[in-house]
């Protein structure tokens, strides 16, 4: 794909601010770090306007020029006049939406905490990144070594080689802390997902800062309608304003632009999802949630209590036994449950993708009373074993069921329905949208921004489809054909890492 006029002038002014850091696209020549003061852009545009595509192709020029990406696999010691890129998204599952596109993504947490490697195995890691000879290491034989090196060469994941090798994460990496380099540049997909304070963190590390966000998503909670871009000066936002997946007669981005007309009602814009749904099979109109798409996939929510039902709802068509939870079952984090004393296991929890709004699979009890096995969706090294506290909220009832308590750790809840609020960033090939939910945000006459509320729910919800959007129209539930499983789950070969909550006494 060519560029667009926008994004060429977004791309040339996103070159200019690069140059005046030290790093030439055009002559693809690295320069001397500039002294100049910290530099914050912004790239906004609607879904489809191509920011991904435009963020791919300065990555893909920064590389060219000499820059070294950091991402969330290997860093490796710093070298003299090294210049560094960092490709970020705020949530796993939005940093694997990257991935899946071939652009080396991680989380914000990730790089904001840095890893601390075990000396003996970092020496693989250097020889596997090129860096130093093939390594001597005690209790590995070359055979094992050898294996890692081939794997790498395809993957290029040290903690992936590692496992080949038969190593587990928890051998390589020790444990975490604050970064305290600072870096060159930044890239964060999903800007709209900021907040003020994250925006301060990532302007403290990076020099040079991209954001690239869509106006027209839902603020973050606390931030009053207002998202952590808006506060740049005109200048510094470029706004790409072509449609390029337009040209692919999508029906679910036709939908969301249409709702950028001021005039349009929601019985207007449901005729429009009716009409859609005649002519392309990648819009359904469903009376039915589907049960079996919600244990991959939530149904996206306006009201909590919607949220409540839905859960409740899929659990007794799964025939979830009400004291404990079923192999495949989804969760979202709610958070850290740790006391502030335990900083280091908190950063160790999140820096292993166990994030506010990570999505897990619940796989089995853990070894030990209150552990559970999960797979973090979107993580590059999914499987983890952590102490978690997992809460069912029930319908009309103030207290949650806990079907697995560890005095502290991972806090979940249900993963089957989640609000709109908490999907953006994820991306799923078939969405479920509860209409009933943004017809009663039209009824209530809310307005974030100027934009009425239903509006930037509906925009947000159905761009989460990558290609098929469900509009669910009543209260009603298919029942799965097949029991739950976790079949489809991709396995690593190394054992779970264990992620362990020190008790309120240990030291």
């Amino acid at each position: 794909m060519k560029f667009s006029e926008d994004q060429a002038s977004a791309y040339d002014a996103v070159a200019d601010v690069l140059k005046a850091a030290g790093i030439d696209l055009d002559d693809a020549l690295l320069l001397p770090e500039s002294d100049g003061k910290q530099q914050t852009l912004a790239v906004l545009g609607k879904a489809g306007s191509g920011k991904t595509m435009l963020l791919a192709k300065l990555g893909e020029a920064l590389t060219d020029a000499g820059v070294d990406t950091i991402s969330g696999d290997y860093e490796g010691k710093a070298r003299k006049d090294r210049r560094t890129l960092a490709i970020l998204a705020p949530t796993n599952k939005a940093a694997s939406v990257l991935r899946n596109r071939g652009v080396a993504a991680t989380t914000i947490h990730r790089i904001l905490y840095t890893p601390m490697y075990d000396p003996e195995y970092e020496k693989i890691a250097e020889w596997l990144a090129g860096n130093a000879e093939k390594p001597d290491i005690e209790g590995l034989t070359d055979v094992a070594l050898d294996r890692a090196f081939a794997f790498f060469q395809t993957n290029k994941s040290v903690p992936g080689a590692l496992a080949v090798a038969g190593l587990r994460g928890s051998d390589f990496i020790i444990g975490w802390k604050r970064r305290e380099e600072a870096l060159d540049v930044g890239f964060v997909d999903e800007a709209s997902m900021l907040d003020d304070k994250q925006l301060e963190d990532l302007q403290e590390i990076f020099s040079t800062l991209i954001l690239f966000g869509d106006p027209a998503q839902l603020a973050p909670v606390g931030q009053s309608g207002s998202m952590a871009f808006d506060g740049l000066p005109e200048g510094r936002k470029l706004v790409l304003s072509r449609v390029h997946r337009q040209a692919d007669d999508n029906p679910i981005l036709d939908l969301a632009h249409a709702l950028a007309d001021p005039q349009l009602e929601f019985h207007h814009f449901e005729k429009m999802i009716e009409e859609a749904a005649q002519k392309d099979d990648r819009v359904v109109v469903a009376p039915r949630v589907d049960a079996a798409a919600m244990a991959r996939a939530p149904v996206l929510v306006w009201r909590n209590a919607t949220r409540i039902r839905l859960i409740h709802a899929f659990r007794a068509a799964y025939g979830a036994p009400a004291e404990m939870l079923l192999p495949g079952e989804p969760l979202i984090c709610d958070g850290i449950e740790l006391p502030m004393k335990h900083r280091k296991k908190r950063i160790d929890l999140e820096a292993r993708g166990l994030i506010k709004g990570a999505q897990a699979v619940y796989l089995s009890e853990g070894r030990k009373p209150g552990f559970s096995r999960l797979h973090v969706v979107g993580a590059e090294d999914p499987q983890v074993s952590a102490a978690t506290i997992i809460k069912i909220e029930m319908p009309g009832e103030e207290e949650p069921f806990i079907p697995s308590a560890a005095r502290m750790g991972a806090a979940f809840v249900h993963g089957a329905a989640c609000t709109i609020h908490k999907a953006q960033g994820s991306q799923w090939t078939d969405v479920q949208v509860f209409a009933p939910d943004i017809y009663a945000a039209s009824r209530a006459g809310r307005t974030e921004a100027g934009i009425a509320l239903w509006k930037r729910l509906a925009y947000v919800a159905i761009t989460r489809a990558e290609q098929r959007l469900l509009w669910i129209t009543r209260y009603m539930l298919a029942k799965p054909e097949a029991p739950l499983g976790i079949e489809d789950l991709k396995s690593v070969p190394a054992p779970v890492l264990e992620l362990e909550a020190q008790s309120p006494d240990a030291e």
